[in-house]
């Protein structure tokens, strides 16, 4: 009785208060700037997280959500898991994501963390309707239209004054087009198509381009009998603690100092981001043999944008990859989809309720070999045309902890291992723990495990990390992590050793006010500036500074942010600071966001990454370095039930330069003007 009067209540709120399809924008922002706030890498971020925030676009249903689906959030802790399980166990589906809050032991802000990701679906209409009835009527639904460009002239679009080699092939326009229906753990199809600006839109499928430069599709069907997976077309792999298989769906360290360490054992998954290298492109399914081993296999082929040296016409090879999915000017255009790369790979798992193992192959072959060009520190990258991989994974939930770990070979090489242990000692402490140890020859093409390096190459380590609750309104986290680099490393020509730290404190006295304190350092070598030794290098020590307010009025909401950094080199310390003011105002149809911000940075070892509000699905982390001013205006209008319109303006001002960019990049003057149109259709 308890349990239908709290579903009922459920209902009621459910009704209420809940928005329509898709999920609340600022869930972005909280995202970004709560669970992965470190952005010092020169990573292109907006890609990177733009992959997890196609969780908005589509909802986990409560009532067959897994395990691992909910770690994969990142959000949740293993005493949540276990008693989210344990209540759908007992009482059976939920009637609404609201009953969540009914479960003993989940805290508010786990609440307000999970339900943008979240959803519960009408069991009965599932199993009484076809595949086909159930794709045709999904709420999930939708047509994205995306357009945008830089208002200032740059010389790579200029015909008659740049020079030929560097210009252009295509407009300034960037444009960008995706649809998908979907609906978790059950089916999913789309495409997304993007072109950057200066590419060309072209028709040649002999150089596979339909239009657009970058065009992506996938159908995917799940839980179909023994069936439990099956995608065409293009798909991302996430098995074990992604040694060996690893999507984007895994992050390093950051202020979520306990839930990011471990990988979550995901399987195969629709590809749906942007970025032209990291996904497969072929089939991929998933067979349940029995009631607890599930046989896993794939197959790909793949074109991935490389330089072919042709010094001599009988030994053509491969002299370096380009990761940036840009093909404007004619180098960049000689570039595109040089590499074929084949790829296939068989996964043996068993599972049951606490222990998750599995046996994994993967083989990975180009169609010429692999002959990087010589340097200090890659004498040990992989050369050939075929890499084998062969390694296991055991994963372990006991109470409220969980043991994770994979090891992985690569045949005739070195190895790789990682292991952990991650969960509750308490209901108000969290703690996590992580070895890792990569041969300086492990190599691996689609890994995603945590480590200090871009890749599980040349590196040992141990981490620890912890979270705290004193009480409702107080917390506290951090992590220690002490690396080593066994070999020579990219601007580090010396076997080394290193270390980063994080601390956090957070204090919310009020469900409408956030506050938090946040200091980070890194020490590691890097080569010292000396034209006469190579070899020569300092421990470099970067430092990070937080200060953050969030607090509510409605109808605005506020958050102002100081960030500060410096960089120590060779007895040469500088130092970057940012002031960040934000404003958001809903009214009715029309949401609008608001920044201005001041920065100083002496270098561009200070630069400051700061997330910007962009229209959905779209991340926006700039770099922030030099000095000037930077602001944008996003404009939200509900036309309709079905369509949703946004518009955004950014500007960046600098006051110590004349000029930005270099190249074909440059913009005669110091400031810069960004415009963007956005367009949702839903069906």
């Amino acid at each position: 009785m308890k349990r239908v009067l709290i579903a009922g209540l459920s209902i009621i709120v459910y009704n209420s208060f809940a928005q329509d399809f898709p999920r609340q924008d600022f869930n972005l922002e909280k995202l970004a700037d709560e669970i992965f706030p470190l952005q010092d890498l020169d990573l292109n971020y907006e890609e990177l997280y733009e992959n997890l925030a196609q969780l908005l676009s589509n909802p986990l249903d409560l009532n067959t959500v897994t395990r691992e689906q909910l770690r994969s959030l990142f959000v949740v802790t293993e005493e949540e898991i276990n008693t989210f399980m344990m209540h759908r166990k007992e009482n059976g589906a939920l009637f609404s994501v609201y009953e969540l809050q009914s479960i003993p032991g989940w805290e508010r802000a786990t609440f307000d963390a999970i339900i943008p990701f979240v959803t519960v679906y009408d069991s009965q209409s599932k199993l009484n309707s076809s595949i086909l009835r159930r794709i045709v009527q999904e709420k999930n639904n939708y047509l994205l239209l995306r357009y945008g460009r830089v208002l200032e002239d740059k010389p790579g679009y200029n015909t008659g004054g740049t020079d030929s080699t560097q210009r252009y092939a295509g407009s300034p326009d960037k444009l960008y087009m995706r649809y998908r229906v979907a609906r978790s753990n059950d089916f999913s199809a789309g495409f997304t198509t993007e072109k950057d600006a200066g590419e060309k839109m072209n028709w040649l499928p002999s150089q596979r381009q339909y239009g657009f430069d970058f065009t992506s599709w996938h159908v995917a069907v799940q839980n179909k009998g023994k069936i439990k997976n099956l995608i065409v077309g293009d798909f991302q792999s996430q098995f074990g603690q992604g040694l060996i298989l690893g999507s984007v769906f895994g992050f390093g360290k950051n202020s979520e100092t306990v839930t990011t360490v471990r990988r979550s054992n995901l399987g195969f998954l629709p590809y749906t981001s942007l970025n032209e290298n990291l996904f497969f492109r072929g089939a991929a399914g998933s067979y349940a043999m029995g009631k607890h081993v599930i046989i896993h296999g794939f197959a790909s082929h793949t074109f991935k944008d490389g330089s072919i040296d042709h010094s001599t016409n009988d030994n053509l090879a491969i002299s370096s990859f380009s990761v940036s999915g840009l093909h404007r000017t004619p180098a960049e255009l000689r570039t595109r989809q040089q590499v074929g790369e084949t790829d296939a790979g068989v996964i043996v798992q068993f599972k049951n309720q606490l222990v998750d193992a599995g046996v994994i192959f993967h083989q990975t072959e180009f169609d010429q070999p692999v002959a990087h060009n010589p340097r200090p520190y890659n004498q040990f990258s992989f050369n050939g045309s075929k890499n084998k991989n062969a390694g296991v994974y055991l994963n372990y939930s006991w109470a409220n902890f969980t043991f994770f770990s994979e090891f992985a070979q690569t045949l005739n090489h070195g190895s790789a291992v990682t292991a952990g242990l991650l969960g509750n000692i308490t209901h108000q402490l969290e703690i996590a723990m992580l070895y890792r140890n990569f041969s300086k020859d492990f190599y691996s093409f689609n890994s995603n495990a945590f480590s200090e390096n871009t890749v599980p190459q040349n590196e040992r380590g141990i981490y620890w990390g912890w979270k705290y609750m004193f009480s409702k309104q107080w917390s506290a986290s951090g992590y220690m992590d002490l690396f080593q680099f066994p070999w020579l490393r990219y601007r580090g020509y010396s076997p080394s050793e290193g270390s980063e730290w994080l601390l956090r404190f957070n204090f919310s006295p009020s469900k409408t006010v956030l506050m938090f304190l946040q200091a980070r350092e890194e020490s590691k070598i890097r080569n010292f500036p000396d034209e006469t030794n190579l070899y020569l290098n300092t421990n470099g020590i970067k430092r990070n500074y937080w200060i953050n307010c969030d607090y509510e009025a409605p109808p605005f909401t506020f958050k102002t942010r100081a960030q500060f950094s410096s960089y120590q080199l060779g007895g040469v310390l500088t130092h970057g600071f940012a002031l960040v003011q934000d404003v958001s105002l809903s009214i009715k149809r029309f949401s609008f966001s608001f920044r201005y911000a001041l920065f100083d940075t002496d270098d561009y070892d200070n630069r400051l990454y700061v997330y910007e509000r962009d229209v959905w699905l779209a991340y926006s982390f700039p770099a922030y370095y030099g000095a000037g001013i930077r602001t944008y205006v996003l404009a939200q209008y509900k036309a309709s039930k079905k369509i949703d319109l946004w518009v955004r303006w950014s500007q960046i001002r600098y006051t110590n330069r004349v000029e930005i960019g270099s190249g074909s990049e440059t913009i005669a003057g110091n400031t810069g003007n960004d415009i963007k149109f956005q367009v949702r259709i839903r069906f």
